[in-house]
C-alpha cells in the first residue's frame, strides 16, 4: 500500500478539524446520469463509477469524481485529500473528526492510508445523505425524455437508413445548400448542408436561417482557439443528424475476421443546437415530424436530380412534392438549390486559401522518417577533415571562434542520406537554418519549429519541438550562443549509421554531407507565429 508522503501529512494536519461526520462512497453510474467530471481515460460516464465525499453533518458535497470501475482505492484517497483541501464552495478546507464508509474494505484502505491523521474511521450500513444523491442522479436521468418521440421513431430511423443508402455527401460538399421549405411546425424553411464528402463525419445539418449558416462558417474560417471554437459550434441555430459508425471489438481472434463480410454498425443521432439552448440530444415531437417530412422530401430530390446534382457545378433546381405528415395530413414541399448562396460560401473558403497562399508552403518530406536527430557542436578540427573528405555546400569560413560549429545532426540509413542529399542539390543547396515559432490554438500549445530553407526558398521541416521541454531549451540556447561565436555561421550534418553502434556519435567514415550555411532568425523568413489549420467538415 502507497502512504502519503511526510509533507502531505504536515499539510493535512496544518488544516482545522471539524466537528463533523463525513460519508465517502463509490458507486457504479447507470448509463445517461448527468454527472460532469475529469476522466483519465477514454472510459464513458455509463461505464464510470463516481466517488462522492459529503459532509454529514452540514449536508454538503464536498468533493466529486468519475472514474473507471478498474481504478483502485487510490482514487478514493485522491478525491478525500480534495474533499479537505479543495472542498467545493461553500465549504472550507478542514479535517473531519470522523469518515463513516459502508465497504469494508475501503474502510481498511483508508485505515492504513489515513493513520496518525486523528481522524476516526467507522463502518455503517448506510449512507442515507449519499443515498438520497444518488436517487436524485436516478430521477434526473428517468425524466430526460427519449432521443426520438416513441410514436415516430420507428418511421424516423427508417428515413434516415434512406439518406444513408441515398449517401448525399457523394454528390454535394457542404458548401452547396439546399433550400426545403416546410411552413408547418414552426418552420418556414430549413437550408438543409450535408457533411461527409471529406470523409470526416457523415450528416445533414438543417438551419433554420441563412444567417446562422454563415455566421458559423466565418467563425470558423477566422478560428483563434478551441474555446472559439467551441463558442462558434454552440452558436448554430440547427436541427442535426449525424451517422455514428462503429467497428465490432469483440472478436477473441483478430485473424478470424472475415473483412469482405464485416459492415459497420450505424447509429444514427439527432438533436438541436440553438445559441440560449446550447446542444440537445434529442427531439421533441414537432421536430420528429419535421425532420421525418425533410428527410422524405430529401430523398426524393436525390433521386429526381441526382445525376445533375453530379456535375461540378451547381445547377438551379426547383421541385415540389406533396408528402404525408405524421400527423396525419399532406403538405407540399418544395425544395431548391441555391447556387448564389453555394459561390458565396466556397468564395469565403477562397478568400482564406489566397491568404494562406502569401504564406510559403513548408514541406515535411525532406528529412526521412525515424532519422536521429540532434543540435550539438563539431570542433573546429574535425570540421577541417569533413570538408576534405564528405560533400559540403560552403559559405565563406567563419573564423574559429567557440568551442566548434553549431551543427545540426540528421543521422539515417545510407540509402535515405543519399536520397536527401540529391534532394537538396536539386534545390540548389542549402541556404540556411532556422528556428520559428509555431503554435496549435486548438490545444494551447507552442513549438519551436526547426527549418531548413533550400537555395529554391523552399522551407523544410526538420523539428517540431514543445517550447516548454527543457531538454530542447537549453539545446536551444547553446545553439544561439555558438551561433553568436561563429557569427552566424552553422552547419548540417547528414550521416548514416542510425542503427549500428554509432547511432548519436557518428564518425567520419559516416558522414555523408556537410552544409555550412546561415543561422536565419525568424525575422529573416517574416513568417511571424504558424499556427496549425483544419478544414470545414462536420462539427
Amino acid at each position: 500500500m502507497t502512504g502519503l508522503n511526510p509533507s502531505t501529512y504536515r499539510r493535512l494536519l496544518e488544516l482545522p478539524q471539524i466537528q463533523s461526520v463525513w460519508e465517502g462512497d463509490r458507486r457504479a453510474l447507470s448509463s445517461g446520469v448527468p454527472i460532469e467530471a475529469n476522466w483519465s481515460d477514454s472510459s464513458t460516464p455509463s461505464d464510470g463509477e463516481c466517488i462522492l465525499w459529503v459532509d454529514g453533518s452540514q449536508g454538503v458535497v464536498r468533493a466529486m469524481d468519475v472514474v473507471p470501475p478498474e481504478t483502485g482505492h487510490e482514487a478514493i484517497v485522491r478525491t478525500l485529500l480534495r474533499a479537505m483541501e479543495h472542498p467545493h464552495s461553500p465549504a472550507k478546507p478542514a479535517r473531519p473528526q470522523k469518515i463513516v464508509v459502508r465497504d469494508r474494505e475501503i474502510l481498511f484502505y483508508l485505515r492504513g492510508v489515513l493513520q496518525d491523521l486523528d481522524i476516526a474511521l467507522d463502518y455503517v450500513p448506510d449512507l442515507p445523505l449519499i443515498d438520497e444523491i444518488f436517487r436524485g442522479f436516478q430521477d434526473a436521468t428517468n425524466s430526460r425524455p427519449p432521443s426520438i418521440p416513441p410514436q415516430f421513431a420507428e418511421e424516423l430511423l427508417a428515413k434516415a437508413d434512406v439518406i444513408w443508402e441515398d449517401a448525399p455527401w457523394s454528390v454535394l460538399p457542404d458548401h452547396k445548400i439546399i433550400e426545403i421549405e416546410l411552413n408547418r411546425w414552426d418552420l418556414g424553411c430549413v437550408y438543409a448542408s450535408v457533411m461527409g464528402m471529406l470523409g470526416m463525419e457523415y450528416g445533414i445539418l438543417l438551419y433554420r436561417s441563412l444567417d446562422s449558416l454563415r455566421q458559423f462558417r466565418q467563425r470558423v474560417l477566422s478560428n483563434d482557439s478551441m474555446e472559439r471554437m467551441e463558442e462558434a459550434f454552440l452558436a448554430q441555430d440547427c436541427l442535426f443528424l449525424t451517422y455514428e459508425t462503429e467497428d465490432e471489438d469483440d472478436f477473441e481472434d483478430e485473424d478470424d475476421l472475415d473483412l469482405d463480410r464485416f459492415e459497420p454498425i450505424l447509429q444514427p443521432v439527432f438533436g438541436n443546437l440553438h445559441p440560449l439552448e446550447g446542444i440537445r440530444s434529442f427531439l421533441y415531437d414537432e421536430e420528429a415530424m419535421a425532420f421525418i417530412t425533410v428527410l422524405e422530401a430529401l430523398h426524393r430530390f436525390l433521386k429526381q436530380h441526382r445525376r445533375k446534382l453530379m456535375n461540378e457545378d451547381f445547377p438551379a433546381l426547383s421541385s415540389k412534392f406533396k408528402i404525408p405528415a405524421p400527423d396525419g395530413d399532406t403538405i407540399s414541399v418544395k425544395v431548391t438549390t441555391l447556387p448564389e448562396v453555394a459561390e458565396e460560401l466556397y468564395g469565403m473558403v477562397e478568400d482564406e486559401d489566397e491568404d494562406l497562399s502569401a504564406m510559403p508552403i513548408i514541406r515535411d518530406d525532406l528529412v526521412p522518417e525515424n532519422s536521429f536527430l540532434s543540435l550539438g557542436v563539431v570542433p573546429w578540427d574535425m570540421v577541417e577533415m569533413m570538408r576534405l573528405s564528405v560533400q559540403h555546400f560552403q559559405l565563406e569560413a567563419p573564423t574559429q571562434a567557440g568551442e566548434g560549429l553549431p551543427i545540426i545532426l540528421i543521422q539515417t540509413s545510407r540509402p535515405k542520406a543519399k536520397q536527401m542529399i540529391e534532394e537538396i542539390e536539386a534545390a540548389g543547396g542549402l541556404n540556411g537554418i532556422c528556428f520559428n515559432p509555431g503554435s496549435d490554438p486548438f490545444v494551447d500549445d507552442r513549438y519551436d519549429l526547426g527549418l531548413l530553407q533550400t537555395q529554391n526558398q523552399e522551407l523544410h521541416l526538420f523539428g517540431e519541438f514543445e517550447e516548454d521541454d527543457p531538454t530542447h531549451a537549453q539545446a536551444r540556447k547553446k545553439w544561439d550562443q555558438r551561433c553568436k561565436k561563429t557569427k552566424g555561421i552553422c552547419g548540417l550534418l547528414i550521416a548514416k549509421g542510425l542503427t549500428g553502434g554509432s547511432r548519436g556519435n557518428p564518425g567520419l567514415k559516416d558522414m555523408m554531407a556537410l552544409y555550412e550555411v546561415r543561422s536565419l532568425t525568424s525575422e529573416d523568413l517574416g513568417l511571424g507565429t504558424l499556427e496549425r489549420k483544419f478544414a470545414i467538415d462536420g462539427f
